[in-house]
């Protein structure tokens, strides 16, 4: 099993991939994972998994010793190693079920749209209980998170790393950081700042490791503050820095190293830093950064490097150039947005970046409508910056960025409203996740969306968009065989519907509350809102929803054993599909018609239709279909005797069957009804 991704909100203390310093905590912490627990001791099996806590501030290299911890005890843990972070850069806390549902994806384990916390907490621990798992939870915001996700075994290793202790979790002591050992310290400066002026004045090194109480994330900052002034003495930093402690908000080592830094930079490149406090979940990429600054996106990109270098930022891992904005800065930054920048100013960037990202979700969702004369005018027109060379560039885009995407999401409605914007960035969202994985193994995340959109318009009493949000609900609930469910969102979309106002949305929920009883088995109900739903299309003259409707109808009756009325109704399909002048559906309706027939007793009646269907199936070029109805027709003359007939009919279908289906695709042997 792979590890799963993980954004970190700590500061790293490895330098070129060599961990520095924490041998006292690293041996604690090892020494912690054999210790007996209290269940051992008293000579009860332990329940659950071992947790190890460490505990610290952001900035602290909290985060960087757990990675090394899992990385010198991995291999104990044959299933693998599983992380998930568990709070926003904000300091937000994650939700649980969202991170369940991570978890129980990175295990490739299945994770229904609309299931509860509880559910998928429990099909977390039941999947992980014969299993060898450590897992790592990343800055815990509560007990209540990181006990919700203990595994039940104690064949798993659970390593939290919080700002405190996580009071609630038994059998369970804090690994609690301080500043590094001067030798590791100053190891951190001379890493990032060269060794020379390190070397040749060690007191001088000592004293601004003493001023950044040996904190890993200053002692970074200052490092690449050094790295950027050659000529700079390490005296001098030390100096300034002491300096500050003058001033009336001295704050933090970290915040005192941050706003010298800060203050160096450029005045663009401080802008740009100072807005990425705006970027979604804290990730980004050029295209972000350019948005929220107004520039271009190769400018955006070198300003971007020139951060991590400062250590202002850290490049994520990925195929696209990515960044993340480390957990410990980002009050900092929102801090400094609050002295140097006007609200009006910050609202402005937000909605470039949100309307950057609806035009890059217009581009991914169009590079798969190439057919569409339509969709190419739509990307020519765009900026060659905002195009996908093909689409499986666009798809790993869509992948990659997910996370960002669905911050993006909560960030535009972050304020209670649905304005355009957010309307047009949720639609987008939706359409390209749909476009590129489809609507089911997108479900969970669509049902996210749409649960954002039907709080936001409940709270702002917005009955239409409440009443496109459960239908949308309803329909993913159905997908996943959760149908009473779906059942009680249509209902209420039908009552959202009606008081919008809204003919499309009561028509589209009353037909939807005949398909979920239809599903449920109450053909009578089923009839009656199909019914319903059809008189609203006739009223309105919508002809072909009109015909697809007296299918349904007929559908309900066929199930119920009411051949007669199944007739009519199917009869009345076929002709409004003819009508409307729509081959294919007046091709299914006939076929439909033929089934009804041939239950009903009419097998003379029933071939004749079929024949019909055949027809204009081949009008339509709808090989499968015009071989299910060759098999159907075989059938029929098989029970009226004629069995040479039959063959040619089967053998029919076998040469269409042989030239369309692709190796390994089972064969039709019957037209579905509709539901």
């Amino acid at each position: 099993m792979t590890d799963q991704a993980v954004d970190t909100g700590g500061v790293r203390v490895s330098v070129d991939g060599q961990f520095l310093g924490r041998t006292r905590e690293l041996k604690e912490l090892l020494a912690d994972i054999e210790r007996a627990g209290l269940d051992t001791i008293s000579g009860k099996k332990a329940p659950r998994a071992r947790v190890l806590l460490i505990a610290g501030r952001p900035g602290s290299g909290r985060t960087s010793l757990a990675e090394e911890l899992v990385r010198q005890v991995a291999d104990r843990y044959g299933d693998g190693v599983l992380r998930a972070r568990l709070s926003e850069p904000d300091g937000a806390p994650v939700p649980v079920d969202s991170v369940a549902r991570d978890l129980l994806t990175a295990l490739e384990l299945p994770t229904p749209a609309g299931a509860a916390e509880d559910d998928l907490t429990a099909a977390l621990r039941e999947a992980l209980a014969d299993r060898k798992v450590l897992l790592l939870l990343d800055d815990a915001a509560t007990a209540e998170q990181v006990d919700a996700l203990l595994p039940e075994t104690p064949d798993c290793l659970v390593v939290a790393v919080s700002a405190g202790p996580l009071t609630g979790i038994s059998d369970v002591r804090p690994c609690t950081l301080g500043g590094l050992d001067t030798k590791s310290a100053v190891e951190v400066l001379s890493r990032h700042a060269g060794s020379v002026r390190i070397t040749v004045d060690p007191r001088a090194a000592e004293g601004l490791v003493e001023e950044c109480q040996a904190q890993p994330a200053a002692l970074m900052l200052a490092g690449g503050w050094l790295a950027a002034r050659p000529k700079a003495a390490v005296a001098d930093l030390a100096k300034q820095l002491h300096a500050e402690l003058d001033e009336d908000t001295p704050g933090t080592p970290l915040a005192r190293v941050f706003r010298l830094v800060h203050a160096a930079l450029p005045a663009p490149a401080a802008r740009i830093l100072r807005l990425l406090s705006l970027a979604p979940a804290g990730l980004v990429d050029p295209h972000t950064a350019s948005a929220l600054a107004g520039c271009s996106v190769s400018g955006a990109r070198t300003t971007l490097d020139d951060l991590v270098a400062l250590g202002l930022l850290r490049g994520v891992d990925s195929p696209l150039p990515q960044y993340e904005v480390p957990g410990c800065l980002y009050p900092l930054l929102r801090a400094l947005t609050e002295v140097h920048d006007r609200a009006a100013e910050l609202q402005l960037a937000r909605a470039r970046m949100l309307e950057r990202t609806v035009r890059l979700l217009q581009s991914c969702r169009a590079i798969t409508e190439t057919d569409s004369a339509q969709a190419r005018e739509k990307l020519l027109g765009m900026p060659r910056s905002l195009r996908f060379p093909n689409p499986r560039a666009a798809a790993d885009w869509l992948l990659i960025r997910r996370p960002a995407l669905l911050a993006s999401a909560r960030l535009a409605v972050a304020d209670g409203e649905l304005d355009t914007l957010a309307r047009r960035l949720m639609s987008q969202l939706v359409r390209a996740m749909v476009a590129h994985f489809g609507t089911q193994a997108a479900a969970g995340d669509l049902y996210g969306i749409h649960r954002m959109v039907l709080d936001v318009a409940e709270r702002r009493n917005l009955p239409r968009e409440q009443s496109a949000a459960l239908l949308n609900l309803g329909d993913l609930d159905a997908r996943t065989g959760r149908t009473r469910e779906a059942l009680a969102r249509y209902r209420a979309a039908l009552d959202a519907g009606r008081a919008a106002n809204d003919p499309y949305a009561t028509g589209r929920a009353m037909e939807s509350v005949g398909g979920a009883h239809l599903e449920l088995g109450d053909y009578d109900r089923a009839a009656d809102w199909f019914g319903r739903a059809l008189a609203q299309r006739l009223a309105r003259d919508e002809r072909a929803d009109a015909a697809r409707l007296y299918g349904r109808i007929g559908a309900a009756h066929t199930f119920a054993g009411r051949y007669g009325e199944a007739q009519r109704n199917w009869r009345a399909a076929v002709a409004g599909h003819r009508r409307v002048g729509d081959v294919g559906a007046h091709a299914r309706a006939l076929s439909e018609l033929a089934r009804v027939q041939e239950y009903a007793g009419r097998p003379e009646e029933s071939l004749h239709t079929c024949q019909e269907a055949v027809e204009w199936a081949r009008r339509a070029d709808d090989v499968r279909l015009q071989a299910a109805l060759h098999l159907r027709l075989a059938d029929t003359l098989e029970h009226l005797g004629d069995s040479a007939a039959a063959r040619l009919h089967r053998g029919a279908a076998e040469r269409m069957l042989g030239e369309e289906l692709p190796e390994g695709e089972p064969e039709p042997e019957e037209v579905p009804t509709e539901r």
